[in-house]
């Protein structure tokens, strides 16, 4: 059985105490890791490497057989989506994503909304996924993954200059814009994580990385709504299928967002007090939330971290190990090892 869905309680398996934390990290499969470093290198840019399914496979898989995680996460980025609706995307080095931005309703005509099957972005996604699942070790998750829509708007609406301030005054300027790339984002997300399920996602996860930019009120709006009706409509097709919402920032709003989506687990930055996960977790399974900064540093204070996670939110079959953002590209791979090494063989 796999670890991961023994504790999110799939077919209400029940997990003994004594049983291992299930652990994997957010961008586990990155450029800390030299064998990446190499395979990057052979597809030639970024975006050649999310779309050639072999090598985006491959990748998703060193991870898995370099530290023995418990998940898999496909290895893509939450703005293909954008491109397969028509944005001209481009990864610069040093530079991050350069992604063509919408500033008015006229501009709107640049998505071309098309049925999923239709869109080649998609397939080869869905294809790297295939493959993988054909290869990952059959006790090991394979986890599928979006943007949420707001999120993924921020970058519509920002493009190259993307940043907190300038995206949250259009939404208060232009909400009728912003109502419009949400609705179109949530439509097709719903479709593209669709999609990663049928090709063998065990889990989806939502990414909402820049929920924290907003306030309660924008929040109910650009987070809430669209994200519970991504959630909503996959649980009606999928029932079976966890569903992972990671709401980076989200404050003292973590609770009614738990509330109102009622995801199969949430995931936890690393800003929520430990009291506060503890409280979330009588709900549902917590995923999180080592601040990835802190594998940067020696293994004494390594394992200081990890000792008042592991004691606080352990205790319980109700827990994933990970990070609270994506690990650093600067990191040991010693101390990667250190950490997976040290929270299996941690006594709950």
């Amino acid at each position: 059985m796999k670890l991961l869905l023994e504790v999110i309680g799939v077919n209400n398996s029940k997990t003994s105490l004594n049983q291992q934390i299930p652990i994997w990290l957010m961008r586990q499969a990155g450029r800390y890791l030299p064998e990446y470093r190499e395979v990057r290198s052979k597809a030639g840019s970024f975006l050649n490497l999310c779309y050639n399914p072999d090598l985006a496979s491959t990748v998703t898989l060193q991870p898995i057989t370099r530290f023995g995680f418990d998940a898999a996460i496909i290895f893509s980025d939450i703005l293909v989506l954008p491109q397969a609706m028509g944005l001209q995307l481009e990864f610069k080095e040093g530079e991050g994503p350069v992604l063509e931005n919408i500033l008015s309703l006229t501009e709107l005509n640049k998505i071309a909304v098309k049925d999923v099957t239709d869109i080649w972005e998609f397939q080869k996604v869905y294809e790297a996924l295939a493959l993988t699942k054909a290869n990952l070790p059959v006790d090991k998750t394979l986890i599928g993954f979006a943007g949420s829509p707001w999120t993924v708007a921020t970058y519509i609406l920002g493009g190259k200059n993307q940043d907190a301030d300038y995206t949250r005054k259009i939404a208060y300027e232009q909400p009728e814009l912003v109502n419009k790339i949400i609705d179109l984002v949530s439509e097709q997300t719903i479709l593209h994580l669709g999609g990663q399920i049928e090709a063998g996602a065990d889990i989806v996860q939502l990414f909402d990385s820049w929920s924290g930019l907003l306030t309660p009120v924008l929040f109910d709006e650009y987070v809430i709504k669209p994200t519970k009706k991504i959630i909503d409509s996959l649980k009606q097709k999928y029932p079976n299928t966890p569903i992972i919402a990671f709401p980076r920032g989200a404050g003292m709003q973590y609770q009614k967002f738990l509330t109102a989506l009622n995801p199969d687990v949430i995931g936890l930055d690393y800003m929520v007090p430990l009291e506060q996960a503890k409280i979330l977790q009588q709900q549902k399974p917590v995923q999180g939330n080592l601040d990835p900064l802190i594998l940067l540093l020696t293994k004494d204070k390594i394992k200081i971290a990890l000792d008042q996670i592991l004691e606080n939110l352990a205790g319980q079959n109700r827990f994933i190990f990970n990070l609270g953002h994506g690990i650093l590209p600067s990191t040991p791979i010693e101390n990667v090892e250190f950490l997976v090494d040290y929270v299996r063989n941690f006594k709950r």
